[in-house]
């Protein structure tokens, strides 16, 4: 299904990874903009991008990029976005609108908003989906299906612009909603910064445990530690960013979940069975919430696809008394 009519005549994505191509991709199927024009700080980046597709016009540089963009989208590490914005401010299009998709928005905000012309735009965003996957490969079209998209536009952004970017994200398959930086970087710091930061740390510490060999930690890699390692394997350079430009919301979220753990600890040391059951059973009852909400899959083992059993016959360890 395409929108009746493009939103947009002229794409300008700068960064073209998971995001920035599943947003080209996405884009595309929908027929959201007319022309799509793509740019990568790496020129391998750039020769991959055009192999694929998924742009009408791949260019070197980030002004040859907006020059006549009417959506302007940075897809680029959070750490970088301000020295982005200063070098395509010049050059952007009056009445353009100029967005991210940064994992924090706080910074953003304060880094990007000096550089951005009067006359233009500019609405930060955050599309809450993602893989642990990166690269101009690694993309698809539906990856914002049923996803969130926080938009947090400045308090004197234009309404028109945000309702706009707003039905661009829809047209996506995203859910939108909008909220200010300060309160996002507080919500994902809970939601996804310190989980991140808990997965780091316990692959960190299995890979550092001397007991346990590398190979048994990858051989007995069970399903907590398994998804863990799943979530560890996201971007470094995105995730150091994130961690560095949102450090205030994620050291206060730290800070809680180290006194909640402190409390886990002092009840497993002194027997209190009843403390844990309740404190798992309400944790239980925030996951069965993501899934009636349509935020997860409430399918066996997470929807894990599994191999079938063996046809063949299996070997006999050894053989009956009376055989």
């Amino acid at each position: 299904m395409t929108t009746a009519k493009p939103l947009f005549n002229r794409l300008a994505l700068i960064g073209t990874g998971l995001i920035g191509g599943s947003i080209a991709r996405a884009v595309r199927t929908q027929g959201a903009a007319r022309s799509i024009v793509a740019t990568s700080r790496s020129a391998e980046t750039r020769k991959r991008v055009a192999e694929l597709g998924f742009a009408d016009q791949v260019v070197e540089s980030n002004t040859a990029a907006v020059e006549g963009a009417d959506l302007v989208i940075v897809s680029i590490p959070v750490g970088a976005c301000g020295a982005v914005a200063e070098e395509i401010g010049p050059h952007l299009k009056p009445g353009a609108i100029v967005s991210d998709v940064g994992s924090v928005k706080g910074s953003v905000l304060r880094d990007m908003a000096p550089h951005v012309p009067a006359g233009v735009h500019f609405i930060p965003a955050h599309p809450v989906a993602g893989t642990e996957h990166s690269g101009p490969d690694s993309g698809f079209a539906e990856l914002f299906v049923n996803r969130w998209c926080i938009l947090t536009p400045p308090e004197n952004a234009d309404q028109a612009a945000v309702e706009k970017l707003k039905s661009f994200w829809i047209a996506l398959g995203a859910n939108v909603e909008t909220m200010s930086a300060e309160h996002h970087d507080m919500v994902l710091g809970i939601t996804s910064h310190l989980p991140h930061l808990i997965a780091y740390t316990i692959v960190g510490t299995a890979d550092e445990l001397g007991a346990v060999t590398r190979s048994e930690v990858l051989k007995f890699s069970a399903g907590g530690f398994r998804d863990f390692t799943r979530i560890a394997a996201s971007d470094p350079t995105m995730w150091r960013d994130v961690f560095l430009y949102n450090k205030d919301a994620v050291l206060e979220m730290l800070g809680r979940f180290n006194e909640d753990l402190s409390q886990l600890t002092r009840a497993i040391r002194s027997g209190n069975g009843d403390a844990l059951f309740d404190h798992f059973t309400r944790t239980r009852a925030i996951r069965r919430g993501i899934v009636e909400i349509g935020q997860d899959s409430a399918a066996p083992d997470f929807g894990r696809a599994h191999p079938t059993l063996p046809t063949e016959p299996l070997p006999r360890p050894y053989a009956a008394d009376n055989e």
